[in-house]
C-alpha cells in the first residue's frame, strides 16, 4: 500500500462563511493519502477591515500546516508593520516568525498538542481535516516567552508545511506564497495566478540551493524535497552562516500586492493545495460553469475535488491530500476614503511589486 491507500477516503470538510463584503465556501478531502496532511484558515474579520485565507500543505507530516493553520494570521496581526497598514510586510515576517515559533521548548510542546491522534477541544480523531474555529483561533496576546525544559535546545520540526495566505482589505489583495500550493484570481472568467511553485530546478533556487551548500537529485533538494521553499524542514536550514532567506531551503515568501478599484461579483480568489488535473483556466472555467447551479460556494469545491480525484494511483496525479478555498466578492467595493496614506503607500513597498488586475499576466504553471 506505501503512502496510499486502497480505496480514497472521499469524505470532505466543508464549510462556508460571509459577511457583507465577502462570501467564501471551502472543502478538504484527504483522498488517496495515508494520511491527512493539509489544513487551512479561513477568517472572514481579523479585523474590521480585513479577511486572511491560507491553505497549507503538509509533508512528512501535519502539525507544521496545523501550526501554521493556528498561529500564522495571529503573527500578521501583532506585526509593527500590519497596525501601519504595510499587510506585505507583515504576511513576509510572518512566515519566517512560524519557523521561529517552532523552536524550544514552547515550539516543541505546541506541535506535540497538535499532532495529538484527538483534539483536545473537538474530539475529532486525528485524519480528518483541521482548522482552528471559534475563541482557538483568536486567543490573547502572546509574547511566546522562552520556555525552560528537556526540549529547550529543540531546533524545530523535521516535517513542513507549504503556505499560500491571501488578505483581503477593501480594495487590496495580498498574496503570500511559499512552496507549490496556488492562488489564482478569477477576473470575467479570465484566470490570473497570483502565486509561482517553488521548485527547485528554477534557475534562481537552484542557485540558492547550491550555495548553501545543497544539492539538486532528481528534482529534490537533497534527493529528498521536491520544493525550494517550505515552513518547518529545519534540517534544511542550518547553515549557521546564512541568513534564513538564503537556506537551501527557506519560508521566504512570494509576496504580491494588487490594487483595483471595482472589484465585484465577477471577482474569485482560489486558493488551492493540489490540483493537477487542470490548468488554471480550466479551474476557472470549470468554477463558472457550476457556481450558479450549486446550492453554495463549498459545493463547487466539493465538485472540483471529485474532478480531480485520480481513478487510481498508478499516475500520481490526482493522488495527494486537496483543499480548496473559493471567495467570492458580493457587490463592487468603491476605493474606500478611509484607507490612511501609509496603507495607499505600503502597497508601493512589496518585494515583489503591486499591480491592477488589469495589469496582471498569467504565470507559467510549474508541474509538481
Amino acid at each position: 500500500m506505501g503512502v496510499y491507500l486502497s480505496t480514497p477516503k472521499t469524505e470532505k470538510l466543508s464549510e462556508d462563511g460571509e459577511n457583507d463584503k465577502l462570501k467564501f465556501g471551502l472543502s478538504s478531502m484527504q483522498g488517496w493519502r495515508a494520511t491527512m496532511e493539509d489544513a487551512h484558515s479561513a477568517l472572514l474579520d481579523i479585523d474590521n477591515d480585513t479577511s486572511f485565507f491560507g491553505v497549507f500543505d503538509g509533508h512528512g507530516g501535519r502539525v507544521v500546516a496545523k501550526f501554521c493553520a493556528k498561529y500564522l494570521h495571529r503573527e500578521v496581526l501583532r506585526s509593527e508593520a500590519y497596525s501601519a497598514g504595510d499587510l506585505g510586510t507583515a504576511a513576509h515576517k510572518a512566515f519566517f516568525r512560524m519557523d521561529e515559533m517552532m523552536r524550544g521548548q514552547r515550539g516543541w510542546r505546541e506541535l506535540q498538542a497538535l499532532g495529538d491522534k484527538i483534539n483536545q477541544i473537538s474530539g475529532i480523531i486525528e485524519g480528518l481535516i483541521w482548522s482552528p474555529r471559534g475563541s482557538d483561533s483568536n486567543d490573547q496576546h502572546d509574547d511566546w516567552a522562552f520556555e525552560e525544559g528537556p526540549h529547550s535546545d529543540f531546533a524545530g520540526p523535521t516535517c513542513g508545511s507549504t503556505a499560500c495566505v491571501a488578505i483581503v482589505r477593501n480594495n487590496q489583495l495580498v498574496v503570500a506564497n511559499a512552496g507549490d500550493s496556488r492562488c489564482v484570481i478569477s477576473r470575467n472568467g479570465q484566470a490570473y495566478n497570483l502565486s509561482r511553485d517553488h521548485k527547485p530546478e528554477l534557475e534562481a533556487e537552484r542557485e540558492r540551493i547550491l550555495k548553501a551548500g545543497g544539492y539538486i537529485q532528481m528534482g529534490r533538494v537533497n534527493g529528498t524535497i521536491n520544493l525550494s521553499r517550505a515552513i518547518g524542514d529545519i534540517e534544511f536550514k542550518q547553515n549557521k552562516f546564512l541568513s534564513p532567506d538564503k537556506q537551501m531551503l527557506t519560508a521566504n515568501p512570494d509576496i504580491n500586492t494588487f490594487l483595483q478599484p471595482d472589484i465585484g461579483s465577477n471577482h474569485h480568489i482560489l486558493l488551492t493545495t493540489n490540483r493537477d488535473c487542470m490548468s488554471s483556466q480550466q479551474l476557472v472555467d470549470f468554477i463558472h460553469e457550476h457556481i450558479n447551479t450549486e446550492s453554495s460556494l463549498s459545493a463547487v469545491c466539493e465538485r472540483v475535488l471529485d474532478r480531480c480525484l485520480a481513478p487510481s494511483t498508478l499516475g500520481g496525479e490526482g493522488c495527494d491530500n486537496m483543499t480548496m478555498i473559493l471567495v467570492q466578492f458580493k457587490k463592487p467595493i468603491s476605493q474606500n476614503k478611509n484607507v490612511s496614506p501609509a496603507e495607499q503607500s505600503a502597497a508601493g513597498k512589496q518585494p515583489t511589486g503591486d499591480t491592477h488586475w488589469s495589469e496582471i499576466h498569467v504565470t507559467e504553471e510549474s508541474s509538481s
